[in-house]
């Protein structure tokens, strides 16, 4: 009996151990076309009484729209925050998740999704005009598949969640500047809050800003949008922590040669792969992901700190509120 016990025993060490299944996570997204308003407040909020010079001239402009549904009825869009502004819904996995993304053109171009990062065959690549969703004509649909393999996931050095870009390749620059342009967060592998929950469990609250000038006139100063998430001059609202929290910040660029960023923040500081910096590079289809401890109440400038850049309104404003206080109870009247 005590041999076979033991057999039993080593049979169970050698035996590999099961990895847990990655979650098939869907998307429903359609790309739309909208009028941007890079201003809806219609003033300049980082300088009041102050006009935006020739940027504001004009403020509103078609573009195109990467939104979010609820299903494949396409009737119900998942609302986003104010301050996600023009990018499209961010897609959320852990590694080894599956991403379904059914994406429906609506349209009057081929389009296509294009993730970076991620784990795709040809047809799933969406661009170089090759594969079955290298380019969906207008009125077409197609379901994409991608992989949240190890390597599309945070390396040694990187936080618990890092940033992916996606964006239509079909007219690649052209439709970039569409405004055809979303994010994928990928969580660590056992980081994620639960499977249904792919977010990272040691952040409380996540922020992703895209730094890029939007050529709007082909060169003409007054259309060069100088824009943080398709907004200038103060008009990205809703940035706002609470002090003591973890927060994550996604930052990503796309663009041309002028788009060489340096994201500042006023107030706090945040880690860079084990790097302490208040001020992080950025070149065009950078994607950077950073941590903040916020505590230091007050609403603070949040900029690209390149001169010409701020002039043409390239900031706006975050806050920071304190933490509430425990409520305490007065004492009861002393005993009789």
């Amino acid at each position: 009996m005590k041999s076979l016990f033991l057999a039993a025993l080593l049979l169970l060490a050698a035996t590999p151990l099961i990895a847990t299944a990655g979650q098939n996570r869907e998307y429903w997204v359609a790309a739309e076309q909208v009028t941007w308003d890079y201003a809806p407040s219609g003033k300049n909020l980082m300088h009041p009484g102050q006009d935006m010079g020739p940027w504001g001239k004009r403020l509103r402009y078609p573009k195109y729209r990467y939104i979010s549904y609820t299903d494949a009825s396409y009737s119900t869009p998942i609302p986003q925050p104010e301050w996600r502004g023009i990018l499209g819904p961010e897609l959320l996995g852990e590694v080894g998740d599956t991403l379904k993304v059914h994406f429906k053109n609506r349209t009057d171009r081929p389009l296509s999704m294009h993730p970076h990062g991620l784990r795709y065959d040809e047809d799933n690549d969406g661009a170089d005009h090759r594969g079955a969703g290298a380019s969906i004509a207008p009125g077409a649909s197609f379901t994409y598949t991608w992989k949240i393999d190890e390597k599309a996931g945070p390396g040694p050095a990187d936080p618990s969640s890092i940033v992916w870009l996606y964006h239509s390749h079909v007219d690649h620059v052209e439709d970039i500047y569409r405004g055809l342009i979303g994010t994928i967060v990928v969580t660590r592998k056992g980081m994620a809050i639960s499977r249904d929950d792919p977010r990272p469990r040691d952040v409380d609250r996540s922020f992703t800003t895209l730094f890029m000038i939007f050529n709007e006139e082909h060169g003409a100063e007054g259309g060069l949008k100088h824009a943080m998430n398709g907004y200038i001059f103060g008009n990205m609202t809703g940035l706002e922590a609470v002090a003591g929290e973890t927060v994550r910040w996604h930052l990503v660029a796309l663009g041309s040669e002028e788009d060489l960023h340096t994201a500042h923040w006023h107030g706090e500081t945040v880690l860079d792969r084990g790097h302490r910096t208040d001020v992080i590079e950025l070149l065009p289809a950078s994607m950077v992901s950073v941590t903040m401890i916020a505590d230091n109440p007050g609403t603070w400038l949040y900029h690209c700190h390149v001169g010409d850049h701020m002039t043409a309104g390239m900031m706006t404003r975050w806050t920071v509120k304190p933490r509430p206080q425990p409520t305490v109870s007065p004492p009861g009247p002393p005993p009789n």
